[in-house]
């Protein structure tokens, strides 16, 4: 494994790569990496010839008032897990390399972009399409893996690779969790003990409304959300920021649920903002197509 700290030695190493026929694959990451990062980075390995792992806390997609200075960085035990899992390349570039002064130039993918995480977070996908499409220029994947807990995301990027005509396949790999249905983040190392078993309580919300849409038969979106803030209910350390029911393509309200819908949530557990979501499909539309097509 090699780390790559520059730019213009990570252009040089794809612009080989690409010459000899290889098929890059590329697991774009803000470091901190865990399970859920290596299940991607495993799903890269099946894809590409080589793959490379970008590690970058990206400034462009915190607000002034986030958690940009306090995010975890231990890029020695990123690169020892990357080691571990045979990764190639693990590209860590500096801010001032990808942001060089007199930097002006972003991507915006407007309407999807407004929606659940913009809205809470005014400018974030302005600065994680910014990002990914610099690396996508930087790496020149011909894959890049991303994961489901972020699904919009994976949505936005989707759009944003069609809109552009970008040469690469996007996939989107599964999330995953710990045993008690937390989604594995990053973040959840900031959880005090309290708020770690509080944050469970988020996988337990989905699933109900999950459960409501494909056991119990309900088609109705505003009664599903509704499902799902009551089972968020009741615990002092979660304050919910938002629960939505949304079309999974076009992240459009839902009101009366025929297709595959997203059952998105954000909520504060203590001073540690978290997101999940979950899919489901009415068992009328599930015949012969068993999720979002994100891949």
């Amino acid at each position: 494994m090699e780390l790559i700290r520059r730019v213009h030695l990570m252009r040089e190493i794809s612009q080989e790569a690409r010459g000899k026929g290889r098929k890059i694959a590329l697991a774009p990451t803000m470091g901190a990496l865990h399970d859920g990062h290596l299940s991607l980075v495993r799903r890269a390995r099946e894809l590409g010839d080589i793959v490379v792992v970008s590690i970058f806390v990206n400034p462009t997609q915190f607000g002034p008032e986030e958690d940009y200075a306090r995010y975890p960085r231990d890029l020695g035990r990123d690169a020892d897990l990357c080691i571990q899992e045979g990764v190639d390349y693990v590209f860590a570039p500096e801010p001032q390399d990808m942001y060089p002064d007199g930097f002006g130039t972003y991507v915006d993918v407007l309407e999807l972009s407004a929606v659940l995480e913009g809205a809470t977070r005014p400018g974030h996908f302005r600065g994680v399409c910014t990002v990914v499409l610099k690396l996508f220029n930087i790496v020149r994947p011909h894959f890049a893996v991303f994961g489901q807990k972020d699904a919009q995301q994976a949505v936005i990027l989707k759009r944003m690779a069609r809109d552009l005509n970008l040469d690469v396949e996007l996939i989107v790999g599964v999330t995953v969790r710990n045993e008690d249905g937390l989604a594995l983040s990053s973040r959840n190392a900031f959880l005090s003990p309290e708020e770690r078993r509080a944050a469970t309580k988020l996988f337990r919300a989905l699933e109900e409304g999950r459960r409501l849409i494909e056991s119990a038969g309900e088609t109705r979106g505003p009664v599903v959300e509704a499902t799902v803030r009551k089972a968020l209910a009741g615990s002092k350390s979660l304050r919910v920021d938002y629960v939505a029911v949304v079309d999974s393509d076009k992240l459009a309200p839902v009101e009366q649920i025929s297709g595959s819908t997203l059952i998105a949530l954000a909520a504060w557990v203590g001073e540690t903002r978290l997101i999940d979501n979950v899919t489901a499909t009415p068992a009328a539309a599930a015949v012969g197509r068993s999720g979002p097509d994100l891949s």
